[in-house]
């Protein structure tokens, strides 16, 4: 098990220091889709350059979670705060929206999400597909987003690959190119839904690199997974979601070494298996 250096340690009790305001922040959070509750009451934040991971069997509520941060899902109840700043809502239950288009816009664009499936535009090249965003978004100046998104996609190591079509790359070339538009954006966080989980082996070790390099870096992150080495190697937190609530949570060494709670002990004794 790889657990965070002292360096890492250092970095990120200095931005606990200069600023002890959680970028993501969340209590009480209910979501239901009809009558069926995914979410019952959760409390989860993120501070500033750590990792949080989100383990649990399918149907626990993590993806569902990960989309109420950035507001991609509505929910009927609970608090959720981007650096302090709280949601502001209008009607309630399963009316309840967000009332503020101007700020749901600023949220979703410094919590850049990396989905399952890649969704990248096929008509646009590797490197449109990056600079896209941070053009129509957020008006960027065309050369000096240029710039940048070759500068990511040199990082997440396939900046050779800038003027080919998504459709001619590996998936793990196409998760690295979503990454590296998720970057483009120079946001807050990084959320990441089962980023791997599409992939073969060979290629999920390719893009589960550029996770732990952006780990090492300090990045604020939040990932839904069910690599538990992952979760383990990257992690300053992981939160074992169940049935819609967090069953236990804690740091790796402790969740993963010395779990508590049974169901947790049975989900690890699954994977381990698998």
């Amino acid at each position: 098990m790889i657990l965070p250096t002292n360096t890492r340690l250092k970095q990120r009790n200095e931005f606990l220091l200069t600023d002890p305001t959680p970028v993501i922040s969340i209590s009480g959070l209910h979501k239901a889709y009809g009558p069926l509750e995914v979410l019952k009451g959760v409390d989860i934040s993120a501070p500033k350059g750590h990792v949080i991971s989100l383990i649990g069997s399918s149907g626990s509520g993590k993806s569902t979670l990960l989309r109420c941060c950035n507001l991609l899902e509505d929910s009927q109840q609970g608090d959720i705060r981007f650096k302090g700043e709280p949601v502001t809502w209008r009607g309630s239950a399963h009316a309840r929206r967000p009332s503020d288009p101007a700020q749901v816009l600023r949220i979703r664009t410094n919590l850049s999400m990396v989905f399952q499936q890649f969704n990248l535009w096929a008509h646009m090249t590797i490197l449109q597909n990056v600079m896209e965003a941070p053009l129509t978004v957020l008006k960027r100046d065309k050369d000096a987003v240029e710039a940048s998104a070759r500068a990511y996609l040199d990082k997440v190591g396939i900046g050779d690959k800038c003027d080919v079509f998504p459709a001619q790359l590996s998936g793990g070339q196409q998760q690295r190119a979503a990454i590296a538009r998720a970057l483009c954006m120079e946001p807050e966080a990084l959320l990441f839904d089962e980023p791997t989980s599409a992939l073969d082996p060979e290629l999920e070790q390719e893009v589960i690199k550029v996770i732990k390099d952006l780990a090492a870096e300090g990045r604020t992150m939040m990932i839904v997974t069910h690599d538990m080495k992952l979760a383990a190697d990257v992690s300053d937190h992981v939160v074992f979601l169940h049935q819609g609530l967090i069953e236990e949570e804690g740091p790796p060494k402790t969740l993963f070494g010395a779990p508590k709670s049974e169901r947790l002990r049975g989900f690890l004794s699954a994977t381990r298996a698998e």
